[in-house]
């Protein structure tokens, strides 16, 4: 998803059911998690979200959550390992003192994102959204996103005053499919019928 043109999502951030970009207070965003150490120098190995991967790493400042507490570091260095991210913190030094970051989020504010060109969204933008098809139905709302290689799905599940209680797979196509994102109001317009 790299490159997107006008009218795709930007896959910078993912929200996927296994990868969930979710708001942790009002206006942050889950980048990551620091999942174990790495190596004898404080290193740190990390599981990304964004997509790729690695622009997790184009993020020098990074706010970290563990157990309910939050500490600000500056990332000093970092790159790809193997399937993940190792990375190394400004104040790690030693195995020890990575290990009690293990298990921590890496959050970002939204205003900290880069700007978009118009008709582009990131994903985190997506969910919670009202989707509605062209004739006024209520499905629900984007609760997350699926990446299938073809196109972006959008998954959206019932909720009060929706037309029924079906789960919905939307295929993110604009504009055959998707013809209205408007983030102000908090809906999606699409052309999808209620029985696919």
């Amino acid at each position: 998803m790299s490159g997107a043109t006008q009218g795709q999502m930007n896959g910078q951030i993912e929200n996927q059911e296994n990868n969930p970009v979710e708001s942790r207070q009002g206006d942050e965003i889950l980048l990551g998690k620091i999942t174990s150490i790495f190596g004898v120098k404080g290193w740190v190995k990390v599981y990304s979200y964004t997509d790729p991967m690695e622009n997790l790493l184009k993020y020098s400042s990074w706010q970290v959550l563990h157990n309910g507490q939050r500490r600000n570091f500056r990332k000093l260095d970092g790159k790809r390992h193997g399937k993940g991210l190792i990375a190394r913190l400004e104040g790690i030094e030693t195995p020890e003192a990575a290990r009690l970051l293990a298990g921590a989020e890496i959050l970002l504010s939204r205003s900290e994102l880069p700007d978009l060109p118009q008709g582009e969204y990131y994903w985190s933008q997506l969910v919670g959204l009202d989707v509605y098809n062209q004739q006024g139905q209520f499905y629900g709302k984007v609760d997350y996103l699926l990446e299938t290689g073809a196109n972006d799905v959008l998954v959206v599940k019932p909720c009060t005053g929706s037309l029924d209680q079906e789960d919905r797979l939307i295929p993110w196509r604009m504009p055959e499919v998707v013809r209205q994102v408007d983030l102000e109001a908090g809906r999606l317009e699409v052309d999808w019928d209620a029985d696919f």
